[in-house]
């Protein structure tokens, strides 16, 4: 370890932030049942190096995962030990009974292990394709955070009907609430934020936080790090004034590229991907919309990277970004290298 390093882990306060991962799951249009099992195969590969957590992208009309609950119950079949979550849902394609029963399925047969990240949003799609995909008259939806707090309460036991006296007939089945109920699984919900608004919302109204590379510039602050971190404290300061138990769970998500064990050709393909990438972080995008760089380089050059930066240092976890345009054998070398070599520098 570098001796500019060693300071940080002499410390007996010394923690070490949860370490997880983010996959778009990407497939293949004409064969995409490879994709899907290939995730399958990363994760289950993750949970043997003892990541933390793992999570998914929610994807629609792009060849990337979408049926979140299907998805997470197929990723907890094939693993035991790690939590599992989406980064994020968009909600806006979710109707909150069915999800909130998709979810309590999903939750239990995977012995209580998921965190779903979620965000709300008007539809993104126009004229006859929003149409088809939220039916008409979906303009007088409320999209609002709304949407977020029912789902909660139907996770939570909220009552829907009355159910009367049984009759005798078709069984005695019927339930006054969504069911399954999973317990501790509405506890375990995350909002994805990009803002510090979003962020305050997450915090006042008990969910965790989840920051990811894209976010805003506000109050003239257009350093990327220093907005994740100005977020993160504005998720704490709104859920310590709420009456929400605990300090909740805040992460930051980068994507980030260890080189370590790198062959030339794949050193290549990997700056390059990032030299792509680049020109849209020296820049704001739209209104307000910030993105924050690529990390890469050697374990010991993205840890030192990594302890210097403000949001790291308020967050319980960090969620390590596969990059989306490399072949499965390289999202599994970059995970050997980030949880063998990575993850022990990380320690603050």
């Amino acid at each position: 370890m570098k001796a500019g390093l060693a300071w940080l882990t002499m410390s007996p306060q010394s923690t070490t932030p949860d370490l997880g991962f983010l996959h778009i799951v990407p497939f293949s249009g004409d064969r995409p049942a490879d994709g899907l099992r290939d995730a399958v195969d990363l994760f289950r590969h993750a949970e043997e190096l003892g990541l933390d957590s793992g999570w998914v992208r929610t994807r629609h009309l792009q060849y990337g995962a979408p049926a979140p609950a299907v998805m997470l119950t197929a990723l907890a079949a094939a693993t035991t030990r790690m939590e599992l979550g989406n980064a994020v849902i968009p909600l806006e394609f979710e109707n909150p009974f069915h999800f909130a029963e998709e979810m309590g399925v999903a939750d239990l047969l995977s012995g209580g292990r998921l965190r779903p990240g979620v965000s709300v949003h008007p539809p993104r799609f126009e004229g006859e394709t929003a149409d088809l995909v939220f039916g008409e008259g979906h303009e007088q939806q409320d999209y609002s955070y709304q949407r977020i707090l029912t789902t909660l309460d139907l996770l939570r036991g909220r009552k829907v009907r009355e159910v009367g006296e049984y009759g005798g007939f078709g069984g005695d089945l019927d339930s006054e609430t969504v069911q399954p109920l999973s317990p501790g699984l509405a506890d375990r919900f995350s909002y994805g934020a990009g803002s510090l608004r979003s962020a305050t919302w997450a915090g006042a109204n008990g969910l965790g936080l989840l920051t990811s590379n894209i976010s805003s510039t506000e109050n003239g602050v257009r350093d990327f790090d220093q907005a994740v971190a100005n977020q993160i404290a504005a998720y704490r300061q709104a859920r310590a004034a709420s009456d929400h138990s605990g300090p909740g769970r805040a992460a930051m998500a980068r994507v980030v590229i260890p080189t370590d064990g790198a062959s030339t050709e794949q050193l290549s393909r990997w700056q390059e991907y990032v030299e792509r990438r680049t020109p849209r972080t020296k820049k704001i995008m739209g209104e307000k919309t910030i993105i924050g760089p690529d990390l890469i380089g050697t374990s010991e050059q993205i840890a030192e990277t990594l302890l210097t930066n403000p949001g790291f240092a308020l967050a319980d976890e960090v969620i390590f970004e596969l990059p989306f345009e490399l072949p499965p054998e390289d999202w599994r070398q970059l995970l050997d290298v980030l949880a063998g070599s990575v993850r022990p520098l990380l320690t603050r």
